[in-house]
């Protein structure tokens, strides 16, 4: 055995799992009031997103979804999907952000074939999400998010978001990843050849790719979270993991 191979195994004193979460919680330590979400009259910091993202976690936990299980996004740009980025992979679910552009059929497909857990779905999308879940038979969990600033639609789940996040402990102890080849989101073509084709990401390949991202975005440092930017589903589904990087 070489002498480089004695005593040199990973360990806590000099390795940890590269993952995105890393971002949230360096930087709500570090710049716990910077400002990290504008969006309308809301302001939100880093501290109150990070709780919020803890919330999140917790409340999800709480309804028995952990490691492993898909988690379902049909959101704008809004900061429930800044949360759900980190909410999410803090217990071990999978991230799986849909395509807000695809009709009925392929949103029903994804969900199937995801195996779906949960649905976070905006109230702006409720025609295709109602049509969708009457197609499964076996629906996920839906939760509704009233967005404030869109003011339309219908409500397309008795759970509302804030109600879950309110049963959810803002000091959550999330769990790191056991190993960064852990599964982060789950990520569908739009199906143009045939079905969607599911493409998954690990925590390692979130983390490294949202690091390119710095080098190759005109951000700056201290980026917040607006939700005027676009995020097209698949290419900026790693945004939020990215404007966090920046931010610390």
């Amino acid at each position: 055995m070489s002498i480089y191979e004695q005593g040199l195994a990973p360990a806590a004193v000099n390795h940890i799992a590269l993952s995105p979460l890393s971002f949230l919680e360096r930087t709500a330590s570090v710049y716990p009031h910077y400002p990290a979400v504008i969006h309308g009259s809301i302001r939100r910091d880093w501290a109150e997103t990070y709780a919020r993202c803890r919330r999140l976690a917790s409340a999800l936990a709480g309804r028995g979804i952990g490691p492993g299980d898909t988690v379902a996004l049909m959101l704008p740009n809004t900061p429930a999907m800044l949360e759900a980025h980190f909410g999410v992979p803090m217990i071990g679910a999978v991230l799986n952000p849909l395509n807000v552009r695809l009709d009925a059929e392929a949103i029903a497909f994804m969900l199937q074939h995801g195996e779906a857990k949960v649905l976070i779905t905006d109230r702006e999308f409720h025609e295709v999400i109602h049509a969708a879940v009457g197609m499964l038979d076996h629906p996920p969990l839906v939760i509704d998010v009233d967005d404030p600033e869109y003011g339309e639609g219908q409500a397309v789940s008795d759970l509302d978001y804030e109600a879950l996040l309110a049963e959810g402990d803002p000091h959550f102890a999330w769990q790191w990843p056991d190993d960064e080849w852990q599964a982060i989101s789950l990520n569908y073509t739009s199906g143009t050849t045939g079905n969607p084709k599911g493409v998954v990401y690990h925590h390692r390949g979130a983390y490294l790719n949202s690091l390119g991202n710095q080098m190759t975005w005109a951000m700056g440092h201290h980026p917040v979270y607006l939700w005027t930017l676009p995020m097209f589903h698949c290419n900026g589904w790693c945004y939020p993991w990215t404007i966090t990087a920046l931010a610390g």
